[in-house]
C-alpha cells in the first residue's frame, strides 16, 4: 500500500518536513539514508541556530530533531534510495531493491563535499586528508595543517583548526575570499592562520601519511612545497541527486529545479534544503523549506483528496 508521502533525507530539511507531515496526519515515511542526519552530523558545534543560546553538537540536535518528528508518527527506513519512478502515481522508489510507494515525496537529500580529484589526495584520505575538520580536527594537535577553499566553510573549517593545530594555512586560487565579512574577518584575526593566494594544490606529498603538498601559482605556474601534515577540503558541494537524473529537472550542477517555492518539475514531488539551495546552506534555511515542502505536499494530496 502506497504512503501518503515519503520523505527522502533525514538532515534538517527531511526530518522539520516530516514533523510538520506527521503532525498533519500524512503518517509520512522517512528514508534516512546510509549517511543519516545530514551533514549537520560531521558539525560539533552549532552555535548559529536559533533558541539554543549556549549552541549544541550537531549530532545531538539531529537526534532532537528525529525524536520530535517520531515523537508525531513519523516511521523511518534506513538505505539509500537507488532510482526512482515519477512517471504515474503513486511514485515508486527503490531501497536496497525493496520498493516503496509514495503518493507524495519530497527530497531532502542534501549534497556531499567535493574532493579535489587528484590520485595521491585519494590515496591518503583518511591518512591526513579529509574533508571534515571537526570530525578529524582532534588528530592534528599541533600540527600544520592547510585548508583549501575560499568561502564561509573554509573559513569555518579553518578557525576551527586553530582549537588544535599548531598553524593553519589557507590555500585558494584566488586573491580574494568569498567567504562572508564576518567569518573573513574572524580568520584574519587568528593569528595562528596563515594564507596561500593564487595558488592550487597539484599533489599531496607523503607515502602512508600527508607530510607537505605541492603548490603551484595559477600566474607564474612556479611551485613550491608546503610542508603540512594535514590537509582539509572545503571546495563546495556536490548535490546528491544521482538517482533523480532523468526524472526531475535538474539544473547542469545536478542542484533540482524548483518552481513556486518547493515544487519541483513533476507534481506531486516537492523539494527541501540544501539539494535545491546552493545559496544559504544553513541548518535553519533548510529547515524552513522543509516545513513549506511538507505544507505544500499537504496542500497538493488534499487537493487530490489524498487518495489519486
Amino acid at each position: 500500500m502506497a504512503h501518503k508521502l515519503v520523505i527522502v533525507g533525514s538532515g534538517p530539511a527531511g526530518l522539520t518536513a516530516a514533523l510538520y507531515a506527521a503532525r498533519a496526519n500524512l503518517e509520512p515515511l522517512c528514508i534516512e539514508g546510509l549517511e543519516a542526519g545530514g551533514q549537520l552530523m560531521l558539525t560539533t558545534e552549532v552555535e548559529n541556530y536559533p533558541g539554543f543560546p549556549k549552541g549544541l553538537l550537531g549530532p545531538e540536535m539531529m537526534q532532537l530533531f528525529r525524536e520530535q518528528a517520531a515523537r508525531f508518527g513519523t516511521k523511518f527506513a534506513s538505505g539509500n534510495v537507488e532510482r526512482v519512478d515519477f512517471s504515474k502515481r503513486p511514485f515508486k522508489l527503490w531501497v536496497d531493491d525493496e520498493l516503496i510507494e509514495g503518493k507524495s515525496v519530497i527530497i531532502a537529500t542534501g549534497a556531499t563535499a567535493m574532493w579535489l580529484g587528484i590520485p595521491s589526495e585519494t590515496k591518503l584520505r583518511g591518512h591526513g586528508v579529509s574533508a571534515c575538520a571537526t570530525c578529524d580536527g582532534f588528530f592534528f594537535k599541533d600540527k600544520d595543517v592547510a585548508v583549501i577553499g575560499g568561502g564561509d566553510t573554509a573559513m569555518e573549517e579553518a578557525t576551527f583548526l586553530t582549537k588544535f593545530a599548531k598553524t593553519v594555512t589557507v590555500v585558494h586560487r584566488r586573491d580574494k575570499l568569498r567567504a562572508s565579512k564576518i567569518m573573513q574577518q574572524k580568520a584574519m584575526n587568528n593569528p595562528k592562520i596563515k594564507w596561500k593566494w593564487n595558488a592550487v594544490v597539484t599533489e599531496v606529498l607523503g607515502d602512508k601519511a600527508v607530510e607537505g603538498v605541492r603548490l603551484q601559482d595559477v600566474h607564474a605556474k612556479k611551485e613550491e612545497v608546503l610542508h603540512v601534515q594535514g590537509l582539509f577540503l572545503a571546495i563546495g558541494h556536490k548535490p546528491n541527486t544521482e538517482f533523480l537524473k532523468g526524472h526531475i529537472a535538474l539544473d547542469n550542477q545536478g542542484y533540482v529545479i524548483v518552481k513556486d517555492n518547493t515544487k519541483t518539475s513533476v507534481k506531486g514531488v516537492f523539494v527541501a534544503g540544501d539539494v535545491f539551495d546552493h545559496r544559504y546552506r544553513q541548518a535553519v534555511t533548510a529547515a524552513g523549506s522543509g516545513c513549506m515542502a511538507a505544507i505544500d505536499s499537504e496542500r497538493w494530496l488534499e487537493e487530490k483528496g489524498g487518495v489519486h
